[in-house]
């Protein structure tokens, strides 16, 4: 399973979307945009047993159904955690190889975009709409997703 890359050519333009990925030990978020690649919305979690077990398998898959949908995909952001001064934290590392091993299972671009405080954001965002953490914690991750993914769009 080597290409994600189903692209849907109109006339001059690409029509794709981009996906993020806020990779963690158990969960994976999951956002992507809107083919414009101007919004940013979360998708969901990808629960795992652990970033050096099934997390890659179960990636993959869910990037291999995001890309087959109508718009395919164009590119990955993955969320690369650091401390708050930039430099490296115990995840870093960790991140970096699981993109590595992504980027051996597709064609698609993988970019690295720092994520520092988007989980912070991301649960105040979420505060704002859902009392019940329980419920703001199932979707956390998505949520930071998202907030990776829009920087990124920003930023461009």
């Amino acid at each position: 399973m080597r290409s994600l890359l189903p692209l849907r050519r109109c006339e001059n333009y690409t029509v794709a979307r981009i996906a993020a990925l806020d990779v963690g030990e158990r969960r994976i978020g999951v956002a992507i945009s809107d083919v414009t690649q101007t919004l940013a919305r979360p998708v969901g979690v990808i629960r795992t047993s652990g970033l050096d077990a099934d997390a890659l398998d179960r990636a993959v898959a869910e990037l291999t159904r995001l890309a087959a949908e109508e718009d395919g995909l164009a590119t990955l952001v993955v969320g690369l955690p650091r401390r708050l001064d930039g430099s490296p934290n115990d995840m870093t590392p960790r991140v970096q190889a699981f993109a590595e091993r992504l980027r051996e299972r597709t064609d698609l671009p993988i970019v690295l975009q720092d994520e520092r405080l988007t989980s912070r954001e991301a649960e105040s965002r979420l505060a704002l709409r859902e009392k019940d953490w329980r419920a703001r914690k199932t979707r956390l991750d998505a949520a930071a997703a998202a907030i990776i993914l829009q920087e990124f769009l920003d930023g461009r």
